[in-house]
């Protein structure tokens, strides 16, 4: 699928471009290096043992370019031997191949959020952020030696995929950042950093200014981005012959994924439908005046969370694995392994109507006589899927009402907000955990549906 060019020409080919990584890295961690030694008074990050002389972050960091800046040269030479040396192992990424699934996929993004939100005041950290930056680019270097990585990578189609994970990543710090020192201000009783800096800008022209600065720049980065990258023209259309993976465009990856695990009306119309429904309604559910105007967390703890929930994992996530994991045929491959058109997964979904009548009971599903009426024939449906109509009944029915009983936190919300408003937001909270769900589900045990009734189009 990515074709057999010899590895030896493969990194011939690349080592222009990964050698100006690495120098680029180097330059990088030079200016950073530059601008903490710049700052008075820099604390010590260890002392040496030898005389305990302090070692700051500016020496940290001119080390670490210097030790980009020593890579380089290996990555140049475009030599299978040296090459190796600056490469994830082979044996590592034969593992995270044969470990890598959606069920890890999903769950590792769930464990991320956690660790991320319980301990953000460690990551928020300038110093913690800049090594994480450091080390996701040197992986990302020490990957693109792999040629299917590479490939995948390298694709002017992914270029802005790959972009905009590092800007995603960045901007959720920053608001983190700034959410943080907020919260610790308010302790303090003091104002947010918002409102010290309250002063009014006029439109002209100041905002104009900023507005034309910012087009220069869009511009100048557009020529430059369609001077380096080809044009990702494909031959002409052809019904006979249809791509393999045949993609939407990056911003439906998200609901291609999602056709996967629901049916298409639930999945490009019901969900989608309820996303529009939801932010419409966020306004008229949302009692909590505070975190208005500025960054915080501490006041709006739900909804920070569940908004970086819907946000980042249930959607950027499934344009990420969309965008990389998703190879020929639509099946799911490690970001090191090559995209075979021959892959076979034996995947025999079944619906939860299967799983009651004939594996549980060991009896064959209700099914109306030939010539009934269709009367009969609605009855005998609404029993052979009656275990599935009951769960997903009783999911969305009893469910709010039990988080009531059980959470403290949601008694609460209860409380503030009515029954009405409350079971609107309940429900939209479940519809989003129903994604997650349905994708373990249907890569744990197979399960293809909750309801299948095809013959009224109604399967869940």
């Amino acid at each position: 699928m990515h074709g057999h060019v010899p590895y030896d020409v493969f990194l011939h080919q690349i080592a222009g471009f990964l050698g100006s990584y690495y120098l680029l890295l180097s330059l990088m961690n030079g200016v950073a290096a530059f601008l903490l030694w710049q700052r008075p008074n820099q604390p010590a990050v260890f002392h040496l043992p030898v005389a305990r002389v302090p070692v700051t972050a500016a020496f940290v960091w001119l080390l670490v370019s210097l030790l980009f800046l020593l890579i380089a040269p290996l990555a140049y030479s475009g030599d299978p031997d040296v090459v190796q040396f600056i490469s994830v192992p082979v044996a590592v990424r034969a593992t995270i191949n044969r470990l890598m699934n959606p069920t890890v996929y999903i769950g590792g993004t769930f464990v991320v959020l956690l660790v991320l939100f319980l301990l953000r005041r460690f990551f928020v950290k300038p110093a913690v952020a800049w090594t994480m930056l450091n080390l996701s680019l040197l992986l990302m270097g020490m990957s693109i030696p792999d040629p299917n990585f590479a490939q995948i990578v390298t694709k002017p189609d992914n270029v802005p995929i790959v972009a905009m994970i590092f800007l995603l990543g960045f901007f959720t710090w920053l608001a983190a950042y700034r959410a943080v020192q907020n919260d610790d201000r308010l302790k303090q009783g003091l104002e947010p950093l918002e409102k010290l800096d309250s002063e009014k800008v006029l439109v002209w022209p100041d905002l104009v200014y900023t507005e034309l600065i910012c087009m220069v720049a869009v511009t100048a980065v557009l020529l430059f981005w369609g001077i380096a990258l080809q044009a990702p023209l494909e031959d002409m259309a052809n019904p006979v012959k249809t791509p393999n993976p045949s993609k939407a465009p990056w911003y439906f990856l998200g609901l291609q994924e999602m056709l996967v695990y629901f049916d298409p009306w639930m999945a490009g119309v019901v969900l989608p439908s309820l996303v529009l429904v939801g932010l419409m309604a966020i306004p008229y559910m949302d009692f909590n005046k505070a975190g208005n105007g500025y960054f915080t967390i501490d006041q709006r703890k739900f909804a920070y969370v569940m908004f970086n929930f819907g946000f980042l994992v249930l959607w950027v996530t499934l344009i990420v694995m969309g965008t990389f994991l998703r190879g020929p045929n639509w099946n799911f491959f490690g970001p090191y392994e090559l995209w075979d058109a021959h892959k076979v997964e034996a995947l025999n979904n079944r619906d939860l109507s299967e799983f009651f009548w004939v594996s549980l009971l060991q009896s064959s599903r209700p099914r109306a006589p030939e010539g009934s009426s269709d009367a009969w024939k609605i009855g005998y449906n609404l029993l052979k899927e009656a275990p599935g109509i009951v769960l997903v009944i009783g999911y969305f029915t009893l469910v709010p009402p039990l988080l009531v009983v059980l959470s403290r936190f949601f008694q609460n919300l209860f409380i503030k907000m009515g029954f009405m408003r409350y079971m609107v937001l309940t429900n939209l909270l479940l519809f989003m955990a129903l994604l997650p769900i349905k994708m373990i589900l249907r890569w744990t045990v197979n399960l293809k549906y909750f309801i299948s009734m095809p013959e009224y189009l109604l399967n869940l």
